[in-house]
């Protein structure tokens, strides 16, 4: 697909572009304004580096780490400049402070790393031979400058002529700006027009002839007087106009010729869509009808080029992908979108949410250099029908997230102040929905957003509590209400869970190993973790190292190699998203989510698409919770006693603008033998843009011998679509046969009261006839009982997360959100549980039972690790059932609540008849 550029060659205009071989000379010592290198003399050749513009010069592996000053130079060769034209040199983007020199002459600067600049190098530029100097400052402290997540504690550094060079040629009067504004109530277009007029002509009359064509007919033009150095509003009507959607990627072409007494004197192309997008009513409203948003973020990171796609083709590849996966948006975060990227989600179809990159620190100079950038962002994107929503911050990057400044929460003066600014942004765009501060505290906003990290099945129930709490107070997520909570729709913008991706394949695409492994702030520190940046302690972000801790677990006598264990991990992460995102789509007052993230990006595996954009073991299977059209069962419980009943809660989502009529069926199948075990079917009808009417349904568990993986399977079936989906059961034998040849003493009342009249012979004296010891508390009698060779098992206490004793050390896991959490991975190969999880991994078999507390400081050379947990880049390695050996004797402890859980839980009450069986005294 050929990009249409705002500005090409056409009448009055020629556009040359200056992309390919630069000289890149480095100024580590700040001299060369001094020495002048924009000098024409020839620079030194001892010192240079060959480079192909656009690039960031930290994509060569000898400048990686380099931040200061660095020279590029290239000539450029004219046969002449056009007679009465002018010649700017245009940049996309140069990050951070550009200084352009032509023919040793200074012609303009900018500050700025993400948006396009032009300097007027006319009286600079001539005939024949051209030297074209650019002097490029990225300091290394940006605390104050906009720089998204560049450096500490997040990515690679990105410096340089990162987007394209053109030389351009206008005539001295032109058109320097065109604004369109759709209105779909008249289904007209207003034009905003500035022009650029030569003063020392003494032409008074300009008229601009507006044409708008669609697909290369002309469908509208209108005739309009001009008035140089001046706006000039144009309403400019669409007949038959055809509305911007996703689904219609509409486009109108528009030229404005311009034109004195003398004839033509410019012509200025761009592009528009029919398209308007509001909030009513705690409601988005694209073109007057209800949009639910179904979104990703997406950071616009690529391996090796950064901030560049890394092969032709992949802006388009990847808009396609993720219309295909079944968003609808991508939130292109903390930096504003690459051009091209825009278009081409223009033209195929996909909704853009873009934010300013953000500084660090909340000064005078951070707030101005923000306010630039947003006016220039809007100024840039204004007429792109994609872009629907701005961002002024994130999570307070940049206004209160450091460590010594204040939160919004208690700052009256920064609330003030984004409320100021969020005020400005309407006034430079009426047209969108501008949201204050993603994530965090809200002041003056359109969208009430929210940053929640969950982990599920782990903490599933929390997780719906969370946004019960989102819905039923809306104005809590308000430090102060310059807009009102309650007609402001309610986002989750960033949730997610985290998928190792295949670190052989992205090795192998890199050579070797990145870099980014060994990034200095990724490493293991002994400093104290801050309370604010707890989720981004040593290890979980650090690459460096990993394979070494792999090898200090027993996870590779659990998967094959590291691409086994990922593929593993790929598929907890869908797990996990998975009932995040039905949990969200079936809930009142939710209006759309934003799941992080589109691709992993760096050491951060937490994508859909790995960092290379190839798929993750789930691809597949993700469009099916993430369509427009959506079908979910909801089990009472995922675990059930043999031949019991459990209620199943199925609904219909229906995102999509035609309602539907069909048959949902639903069956209960066994995984191993696929035999339909139970079904039945409904008829079911939703409107467009609605839920259907949530249904209940009974499903009875098989009877099964002990144990046995069952999958939920419904389908809603229409004369146009088909939604399907499944949940997993895990079935669970209630009868036990006896084993009185055991004796177990039990410690605890709680416990005792349980295990007392069950298949094993409980007793409440610890002697020497007692097979195994179960306790709580690890007390002197217990030692002395392990130390003489007999077998202990730890459980928790009731309502406590771990054992006491002073045997195992134990991290305690939090019970709701939890950053690390939705990073970690519980894996096993223990014939305990085989059965009950059908997999390498805990899944929802474990359901109301997720520990929260692990032993930690393990030692394979004394413990046998039935299951393990890992966090990160194989960091704050754990385990929640572990047997260690103790003198002549062997103590076992579980962090799950199995006491609590035996007798009412199936898998708890499976898991500790097992263990007493298996860890007893032979």
């Amino acid at each position: 697909m050929k990009l249409n550029n705002a500005q090409n060659t056409t009448v009055g205009r020629t556009s040359r572009s200056l992309n390919g071989e630069w000289s890149l000379r480095l100024d580590d010592g700040d001299v060369g304004t001094t020495e002048e290198w924009h000098r024409t003399a020839p620079w030194a050749t001892d010192d240079l580096l060959t480079v192909s513009v656009p690039h960031a010069w930290q994509e060569h592996d000898e400048l990686a780490d380099y931040t200061g000053v660095a020279w590029y130079r290239r000539t450029v060769s004219l046969d002449s400049l056009p007679d009465g034209q002018r010649a700017f040199l245009r940049f996309g983007a140069v990050d951070y402070h550009a200084t352009v020199y032509v023919n040793g002459t200074e012609c303009g600067d900018h500050r700025g790393g993400y948006l396009p600049f032009e300097v007027d190098v006319t009286d600079a530029i001539g005939a024949g031979e051209n030297v074209v100097t650019v002097r490029v400052e990225d300091p290394e402290d940006i605390s104050e400058i906009p720089h998204g997540k560049q450096g500490e504690p997040w990515y690679k550094r990105v410096s340089g002529i990162w987007q394209e060079v053109t030389l351009e040629t206008r005539p001295t009067t032109y058109v320097e700006n065109a604004a369109v504004t759709p209105n779909l109530d008249t289904d007209t277009a207003t034009v905003e027009l500035t022009t650029v007029g030569d003063s020392s002509t003494d032409s008074t009359s300009l008229t601009a002839t507006i044409s708008v064509e669609r697909d290369g007919s002309v469908v509208t033009s209108v005739e309009a007087d001009v008035s140089p150095d001046d706006t000039t509003t144009v309403s400019v009507p669409i007949p038959d106009a055809e509305y911007w959607t996703p689904e219609t990627p509409v486009i109108y072409d528009f030229e404005i010729q311009l034109e004195d007494e003398s004839g033509a004197v410019d012509v200025y192309e761009d592009y528009f869509g029919m398209r308007s997008i509001a909030v009513e009513d705690g409601t988005f409203k694209l073109n007057g009808e209800p949009l639910y948003i179904r979104g990703a973020l997406d950071q616009g990171y690529y391996p090796k080029t950064l901030y560049r796609p890394f092969e032709e083709g992949l802006f388009e590849r990847e808009i396609r992908t993720a219309k295909e996966l079944g968003f609808n948006l991508l939130r292109k975060h903390i930096k504003p979108a690459h051009p091209d990227f825009l278009e081409l989600a223009d033209r195929l179809g996909m909704l853009v949410w873009e934010e300013p990159a953000n500084p660090a620190r909340y000064t005078e100079r951070s707030k101005r250099e923000v306010r630039e950038q947003l006016q220039a962002l809007i100024e840039r994107d204004f007429n792109r029908p994609s872009v629907i929503i701005w961002s002024l911050y994130n999570e307070e990057w940049g206004i209160g997230h450091q460590e010594d400044e204040q939160f919004i929460w208690e700052d009256e003066e920064k609330q003030a102040y984004l409320g100021e600014l969020y005020e400005t942004a309407k006034r430079w765009d009426s047209t969108r929905p501008i949201c204050d501060n993603s994530g965090w505290a809200h002041v003056a906003t359109d969208i009430n957003d929210y940053h929640r990290y969950f982990a599920s099945p782990d903490r599933a129930a929390a997780w719906g509590d969370d946004l019960d709490a989102m819905t039923a107070d809306p104005a809590g997520n308000y430090a102060a209400e310059y807009t009102d909570p309650e007609s402001t729709p309610i986002v989750v913008s960033e949730f997610g869970t985290w998928g190792l991706s295949d670190t052989e394949a992205l090795e192998e695409f890199y050579g070797g190993e990145p870099d980014w492994y060994t990034h200095p702030f990724l490493t293991a520190s002994d400093e104290e973790v801050s309370e604010r940046q707890v989720h981004l302690e040593s290890n979980l972000r650090s690459p460096a190292g990993f394979k070494k801790r792999l090898e200090e677990t027993t996870l590779l006598d659990t998967f094959d190699d590291v691409t086994d264990l990922a593929e593993a991990w790929q598929w907890r992460e869908y797990l996990s998203v998975k009932d995040l995102i039905e949990q969200m789509r079936v809930h009142d007052g939710i209006s759309g989510y934003i799941i992080t993230e589109f691709s992993d990006i760096e050491w951060e595996f937490n994508g859909i698409l790995d960092y290379r954009r190839e798929e993750k073991a789930f691809h597949d299977d993700f469009a099916a919770i993430n369509n427009e059209l959506l079908i979910t069962a909801e089990p009472a419980s995922h675990v059930a006693w043999s031949g019991d009943d459990t209620d199943v809660e199925i609904t219909v989502v229906n995102d999509g603008r035609e309602a539907h009529t069909g048959t949902v069926e639903w069956s209960l199948v066994t995984e191993e033998t696929e035999e339909v075990v139970d079904g039945g079917s409904l008829d079911v009808g939703v409107d467009a843009h609605a839920k259907s009417r949530t249904r209940t349904v009974t499903v009875t568990a098989p009877t099964v011998d002990v144990c046995e993986r069952c999958s939920l399977q419904v389908t809603f079936t229409t004369e146009t679509a088909t939604a399907t989906n499944d949940e997993p059961v895990t079935v669970v034998s209630a009868a036990r046969a006896p084993n009185r040849e055991l004796t177990v003493f039990v410690q605890e009342n709680y416990v005792a009261d349980r295990l007392i009249g069950s298949c094993h012979d409980v007793t409440r004296e610890l002697s020497d006839e007692v097979d195994l010891a179960v306790v709580s508390t690890f007390d002197a009698a217990a030692r002395g009982f392990a130390e003489a060779g007999g077998r202990v098992l730890l459980v928790p206490p009731a309502h406590e997360p771990a054992p006491t004793d002073d045997l195992f050390d134990y991290r305690e896991l939090p019970p709701g959100e939890n950053w690390n959490l939705c990073s970690a991975l519980f894996a096993h190969d223990c014939p305990l549980i085989s059965d009950a999880t059908g997999s390498k991994r805990l899944d929802w078999a474990f359901e109301g039972l997720y520990p929260n507390a692990l032993a930690t400081g393990l030692d394979t050379d004394r413990d046998e690790i039935h299951i393990e947990y890992v966090e990160g880049w194989i960091a704050n390695w754990g385990s929640p059932l572990v047997t260690r050996t103790v003198s002549e004797g062997e103590v076992s402890t579980s962090t799950f609540a199995l006491g609590e859980g035996y007798g009412e839980h199936p898998v708890a009450t499976l898991l500790l008849d097992r263990l007493i069986t298996h860890l007893a005294r032979d």
